[in-house]
């Protein structure tokens, strides 16, 4: 794998793409200790000392390398692109103009990313006065009396509004360049940046301030080891529906004959349902923070939808179970699969072609769904459970599954496609 490394950097076209990638990598880190307009840095620095930690603030926190919580340029980070391509796409399902899009092409194509692109602006502004709102109030660092921005006039709230929404177009720039010019998902290495970052840090601190302090970082080392390899495992399996094609007279030529297969993995959906889930639970939790610290409804909101109370993880689990079926029915249609296969002559071994097909592969969906809705929700949960023996806060290290998830997805990704372009120039990849 390491001399494969290095002939990946002898390859004069792919070291030009992953010197780009790190060179963009590194601008978006940059960019998170670039502090907004109107904030002082001083009073932002001793209130993440003084802090007693801001609940789910940590995770969004951690989802932008830790810009938020300075309130940086980057603040808001990639998570309002991301959020808006997922409505963009649960919208297929109720806008049939959405989906007459994504049918049309590249075209289309074009146009839903448009869309995103002027849904991430909206989100941007909202998120952006949200998080400002909380940080005027003092709400975003509790006890903390100092104040994050001492000019609180109605202009350097614009402003403040106006370089955060930049900020995450410039971000979403980023990541498309990525994409574009470089090797990978540019989003997604925008993400896994913004996690790695921040991890080591942590482990330090807990390393540094915790009782027993070194053999709870190697326990912690050794449960990431030990999720990162499941996953491994779980992500790269599937289930192969062999597909046999007729032989087909066109002309005076014979096409078909051929036999190949559908490949359908165990988790389909992906991180969505984790993020999804996530992002519900996060909100009354946001709602009550603007509202009075007396009221019954607002001690119930900050009592039970912690990270870690009973109620959120139920909600979670089954949040997840959800999310899972309903995001593999909108990526996977079984109809249509059928119907495409019908159209070119082919069909599975023992099955009639048409409707039989289809109930076979719904069949086999919802079974293999059941599974990896399942499996997310213990990876979405054993970190967090584990993590409660140690005597470790969500504060210290806000790190789940949904993170492991995205660190090791994105990781697999890129090296499929490094692997990808060695072997288009003779050389061997990292996966024999």
């Amino acid at each position: 794998m390491l001399s494969a490394f290095a002939q990946a950097f002898r390859t004069p076209d792919l070291r030009r793409k992953l010197l780009f990638t790190l060179f963009i990598m590194a601008l978006f880190r940059a960019g998170t200790f670039i502090p907004t307009p109107g904030v002082s840095v001083h009073n932002i620095n001793q209130c993440m000392a003084q802090s007693e930690g801001a609940g789910l603030l940590d995770l969004v926190n951690l989802f932008s390398g830790g810009a938020l919580m300075q309130l940086s340029i980057f603040a808001l980070g990639i998570m309002p692109y991301i959020t808006a391509s997922i409505i963009i796409q649960l919208l297929r399902v109720v806008v049939p103009r959405f989906d007459d899009l994504h049918k049309e092409g590249q075209a289309g194509q074009a146009k839903l990313t448009q869309y995103t692109r002027y849904l991430t602006i909206f989100l941007s502004v909202m998120q952006a006065t949200g998080f400002i709102s909380l940080a005027r109030s003092g709400r975003m660092f509790p006890g903390c009396q100092e104040k994050i921005i001492p000019n609180e006039s109605v202009w350097v709230f614009i402003v403040m509004i106006i370089v955060m929404t930049a900020g995450s177009s410039c971000i979403m720039w980023l990541g498309e360049v990525i994409t574009d010019k470089g090797i990978g998902n540019g989003m997604s290495l925008l993400i896994f940046t913004s996690i790695i970052a921040r991890l080591p840090s942590q482990l330090f601190n807990i390393g540094a301030t915790a009782e027993n302090g070194v053999i709870k970082v190697l326990g912690i080392i050794a449960l990431i080891m030990a999720i990162t390899l499941a996953i491994v495992f779980v992500e790269q399996a599937m289930r192969r529906i062999p597909v046999q094609y007729a032989k087909r007279m066109v002309g005076s030529r014979m096409y078909g004959g051929s036999a190949t297969y559908i490949p359908i993995k165990i988790n389909m959906s992906g991180v969505i349902p984790v993020i999804f889930s996530t992002s519900i639970l996060a909100m009354p939790m946001m709602i009550a923070q603007f509202g009075d610290p007396t009221k019954p409804w607002v001690q119930f909101i900050m009592r039970y939808f912690q990270q870690r109370s009973w109620l959120y993880l139920l909600l979670d689990a089954l949040l997840i179970i959800f999310f899972s079926f309903f995001y593999t029915q909108i990526t996977f249609d079984p109809d249509e699969v059928a119907d495409n296969m019908k159209k070119y002559g082919g069909f599975v071994p023992g099955v009639r072609a048409g409707r039989p097909t289809a109930d076979l592969l719904r069949y086999i969906i919802n079974r293999i769904t059941t599974a990896g809705s399942l499996y997310l929700v213990l990876v979405a949960m054993i970190p967090v459970l584990a993590l409660i023996p140690m005597g470790i806060t969500q504060g210290q290290l806000p790190f789940g599954g949904t993170t492991l998830l995205i660190i090791v997805g994105v990781g697999l990704q890129t090296v499929k496609e490094v692997n990808a372009q060695l072997r288009q120039h003779h050389y061997e990849g990292f996966l024999r």
